[in-house]
């Protein structure tokens, strides 16, 4: 695992737009809102699932993604502007460990860090405020687009884009789907390893896939195997999503558990 990529590298990413929630939160539970006025599912398998991520620009869903030694979860909540992200990053045979949790709300955010093992030594103050959530400055990241939420870009997987690189695919059942998939072009997600993408070479352009969407041809699941390459052992990309239109947006962390965010911390995003 390159831990010093996923310390600075990854943290930076996942907050390019913040929407993930603890893994183990009910937030990712609620079964899909059904929708009245929802479209026909298209019957060509390529393009049902291309119109499976529409509804994601609605920006009120909930999610869970697990990949190479990293798990996640959360939710995104348009209508009030908010989201939640936690990831849990690690590697037991090497010590290493990383949860995070980040808050939006508005123009507020707040972001824990708890480290473990190499991490906190790689890091100034990794352990300094442990437990607490630090409140960001926004008047010291207002010129920090990682920190801002982008509402064209809802989607912190950006299974938009990885969808897009289906290169083969038949339906398999109702609601179900397999193929191939490049996800060459889609290392923006933070459901992929930049550096094992590139380590699978033309691999990367031809892996299987499955996928489910809902009735309503909404997707709720994609998952990509990814064998062996470079340091990193055969593992399963597994994405699901859930709560479509029945979201309640992220919650302020307890005033107990906030400080304001020291100047190590800002550091990390320069």
């Amino acid at each position: 695992m390159n831990i010093r990529r996923w310390s600075f590298g990854f943290l930076a990413a996942t907050l390019l737009v913040p929407g993930l929630a603890a893994c183990s939160s009910d937030a990712a539970e609620p079964a899909a809102a059904p929708s009245s006025s929802a479209p026909a599912v298209p019957a060509d398998p390529k393009e049902a699932l291309l119109a499976s991520t529409k509804e994601m620009a609605k920006g009120d869903f909930t999610f869970t993604v697990t990949g190479a030694d990293m798990t996640g979860g959360g939710l995104v909540h348009k209508p009030s502007n908010s989201a939640q992200l936690t990831m849990k990053l690690g590697d037991a045979s090497e010590d290493v460990s990383m949860e995070m949790d980040l808050i939006y709300i508005d123009s507020e955010s707040w972001v824990k860090m708890d480290l473990g093992g190499a991490v906190a030594a790689m890091i100034p103050g990794g352990t300094k405020n442990k437990g607490k959530y630090q409140h960001l400055d926004k008047t010291k990241i207002k010129d920090v687009k990682d920190l801002q939420l982008d509402p064209e870009t809802l989607d912190p997987v950006d299974s938009e884009t990885l969808v897009k690189g289906v290169t083969e695919v038949q339906k398999t059942g109702e609601g179900t789907y397999s193929g191939k998939i490049d996800i060459s072009a889609s290392t923006d997600s933070v459901a992929l390893d930049e550096d094992v993408v590139k380590a699978l070479g033309a691999q990367a352009k031809a892996l299987p896939f499955t996928a489910k969407l809902d009735p309503q041809g909404r997707l709720t699941e994609l998952v990509i195997p990814v064998p062996a390459a470079g340091d990193a052992a055969a593992h399963e990309i597994k994405i699901a999503y859930a709560g479509y239109g029945a979201g309640t947006g992220a919650k302020k962390p307890p005033a107990d558990k906030i400080v304001e965010a020291p100047a190590e911390t800002y550091e990390l995003f320069k």
